[in-house]
């Protein structure tokens, strides 16, 4: 009777050992595996790059090139006026920052998957909080609403 109820036990016990040591509990509809979770990110310096950030709202992760779908943050390149590109330069470094600080994670939200250049939209996150959010709370970025206003003042 006893060796009956021990495979049983052997089994149930491995199952949830895997369960919780390789992540394999159920995913949120509408978010990707994780990835990249230890990887360093840094600024984009070439073509193909992985794992760096191209601006303020898009990044290159998990062989992507992802736009923060909940953000828009100055342009750098395609600026108007000085103070856009130093906003612009500014909310880069802290994306940079905030990327590193934890385990990121790109969640589709079920909209649209790309925008009008190719590039996958995504909510990103870093242990579990949208980084879009810190960048708005912080006035780097505004909240993406589909329409592109002037960051000069």
């Amino acid at each position: 009777m006893k060796a009956t109820l021990w495979l049983p036990t052997v089994l149930i016990s491995g199952a949830a050992i895997g369960f919780f040591a390789f992540d394999l509990q159920p995913r949120k509809v509408g978010i990707e595996a994780r990835q990249g979770s230890v990887a360093k990110f840094r600024f984009c310096a070439r073509a193909g790059q992985q794992q760096c950030v191209v601006d303020g709202d898009t990044i290159h992760f998990g062989g992507n090139i992802i736009r923060l779908e909940d953000i828009d943050t100055p342009e750098i390149r395609s600026s108007k006026c000085a103070s856009e590109r130093a906003l612009g330069k500014k909310a880069k470094r802290r994306l940079l920052s905030l990327l590193n600080s934890g385990p990121v994670r790109a969640v589709y939200t079920g909209g649209r998957d790309e925008d009008q250049y190719g590039r996958k939209l995504r909510v990103i996150e870093v242990d579990g909080r949208s980084v879009g959010d810190s960048l708005v709370a912080e006035g780097l970025a505004r909240r993406w609403d589909g329409a592109r206003r002037s960051w000069c003042r």
